[in-house]
């Protein structure tokens, strides 16, 4: 178990260090996590609404901070270039990414053209039934998005890499708002860029 624990110390890390120096990201970030830990609440009792709130407001907030205000150029601090990072993340990279919100994006037009998706459903007969359907769609593809980037991890890096990376993205919500929950004080102070001269990768 120590192992276990190591690595998801390190896989927390490498994502902060390497992913996380916009004040604005991390802000962001701190809303994405708020947000899910609400979708997790109420997963419980009504997954269609969970599942909306987690992908309208707890994802697309995270993934607009990566896409659109964290730094893409030569990270100094790490001395590492965005490709070499975008080559050694172990989740799901900017590439990755830009699939699994496309899927995302347009799995609801499978409602559309398909309103019981092939018998699962009662075919909607208002917004609000379509909606709900989108939800437990878009649950679908959140739990399809996580199950196969960890067993993928299971054969590239090990089955406990895709574990511990499993663990670290369900947790991800509750080490978020602990990690950044100053970010928006310090973007008001003007603070874009988080100072990380005392961080050397060394630390790692």
């Amino acid at each position: 178990m120590s192992a276990f624990f190591d690595e998801l110390t390190l896989q927390r890390w490498d994502d902060h260090r390497y992913y996380h120096h916009s004040r604005i990201n991390q802000s962001l970030h701190l809303v994405s996590a708020i947000s899910f830990v609400a979708a997790y609440a109420i997963l419980l009792v009504d997954p269609a609404i969970s599942a909306l709130l987690a992908w309208l407001v707890s994802m697309t907030s995270r993934q607009a901070g990566h896409f659109f205000f964290e730094p893409k150029g030569y990270d100094e601090v790490n001395h590492a270039t965005n490709d070499h990072k975008e080559a050694i993340k172990v989740g799901y990279n900017l590439k990755r990414k830009v699939v699994l919100m496309a899927i995302w994006a347009t799995s609801a037009l499978l409602l559309v053209l398909d309103p019981t998706l092939c018998g699962l459903f009662e075919a909607h007969t208002d917004l609000i039934g379509f909606a709900r359907h989108t939800g437990l769609l878009w649950l679908g593809v959140g739990v399809g998005g996580l199950v196969f980037r960890t067993v993928h991890l299971f054969f590239i890096k090990g089955v406990q890499s895709g574990l511990v990376w499993m663990t670290k993205i369900l947790t991800d919500p509750f080490h978020d708002i602990l990690l950044y929950y100053k970010a928006p004080m310090a973007l008001i102070r003007g603070e874009l860029i988080e100072p990380r001269q005392h961080q050397a990768t060394s630390t790692r």
